[in-house]
């Protein structure tokens, strides 16, 4: 149908594009956008549209990328698509755009992961490796779902480290000169010895219900996580299956967690235990308590490499720290740690040696 014109309630000129169109069920719908300053943006929405719903290997790379962020936003955790999304917005539409799929080559591909190497931001090595698992994750659902032959991404190679090799973490004694810098009666205090004597994620924490705590048992409970976006408090899944654990706690620790559930409830109403916190709050409170006990800061994240990094010190195996940290797979937990294992090549040798007579 041709676009047509309007007038807005200030008397300005706006296009408006109306057609139809039949649905995955065979229905004919009708579909109308208006708001549009220019007839031709009006005509690409339709063209857009139509060409996203029939959809080929003809397609845009542009329209191949809205096809795809769709379906992940119906099976993605809101805060994971908000991260893809801009990502896709950002780095990763506005690399190939109009471009029909069938005619982006591998040695265009590799000539825009030049471009991201080089990005005049300094992109780190496993930012780099994140961007490009995104373009390949595209490509890949071009090739499932609309026939593309081939996935140029994998042609052309990959960029990057899955891993950085840098992991920040205080030893036990630099936690209790930091610890030290903060007030018992700050609700921080408590956040901060439960991460680190848990090993729990940030958004775990944040989530965390009184009845999360069993202090006879000296667990808790991690079910859920916290997030915020778009102004809402949201408590989701958490981040696999396998985060859903019981975490036992120190007998200390739980001392401490049953003096502030009853400080905390004899004056306030609220399910989560560290509502009145959020991670940049924390954020912001770890780096000047680090600074007053003159520690180089870390992130908030790091009290968890912090805590495996303590349990490696007092001799735990990889799989009793991959499960009490929630690692979907013990090859996580070794990839992020085996570095801090101790070298067991010259004790084996010793233990060899004393059996020989």
């Amino acid at each position: 149908m041709p676009v047509k014109s309007y007038k807005d309630k200030n008397g300005r000129t706006k296009y408006y594009a109306a057609f139809y169109y039949t649905d995955h069920a065979g229905a004919r719908k009708k579909k109308k956008k208006e708001g549009f300053t220019r007839a031709a943006a009006a005509k690409q929405f339709e063209a857009d549209f139509l060409e996203q719903l029939t959809g080929s290997c003809e397609m845009s790379f542009r329209n191949l990328c809205e096809i795809y962020l769709k379906d992940c936003k119906a099976r993605l955790k809101p805060t994971t698509y908000r991260g893809k999304e801009y990502m896709f917005r950002d780095k990763i539409i506005p690399a190939f755009d109009r471009q029909p799929i069938t005619r982006i080559t591998p040695a265009m591909v590799r000539s825009w992961q030049n471009s991201i190497i080089q990005h005049p931001q300094g992109y780190t090595p496993t930012y780099q490796r994140t961007i490009n698992n995104q373009m390949t994750a595209v490509f890949n659902y071009a090739v499932k779902y609309y026939g593309l032959k081939r996935n140029p991404v994998r042609i052309s190679g990959t960029i990057g480290k899955k891993l950085s090799g840098r992991l920040d973490f205080w030893t036990l004694e630099e936690f209790n000169r930091f610890i030290r810098e903060i007030p018992a009666a700050d609700p921080a205090h408590m956040a901060f010895e439960l991460l680190f004597y848990s090993g729990i994620r940030e958004g775990e924490l944040l989530a965390l219900c009184v009845e999360d705590f069993a202090p006879v048992a000296r667990t808790v409970s991690i079910t859920k996580t916290f997030a915020r976006q778009g102004g809402q408090d949201l408590i989701l899944p958490p981040k696999t299956p396998k985060s859903k654990r019981i975490v036992p706690l120190p007998r200390a620790v739980c001392v401490h967690m049953e003096a502030y559930i009853r400080q905390l409830y004899a004056s306030e109403e609220n399910p989560r235990l560290f509502f009145m916190l959020n991670k940049s709050l924390l954020g912001r409170k770890l780096k000047a308590a680090a600074e007053a006990a003159g520690l180089v800061p870390i992130r908030v994240h790091d009290l968890r490499h912090s805590h495996a990094s303590l349990l490696i010190e007092l001799g735990f195996p990889p799989l009793v720290i991959s499960e009490r940290l929630g690692h979907e797979k013990i090859e996580t937990t070794l990839q992020i740690y085996s570095h801090l294992y101790p070298n067991k090549a010259g004790e084996v040798a010793a233990k060899l040696d004393s059996l020989i007579k």
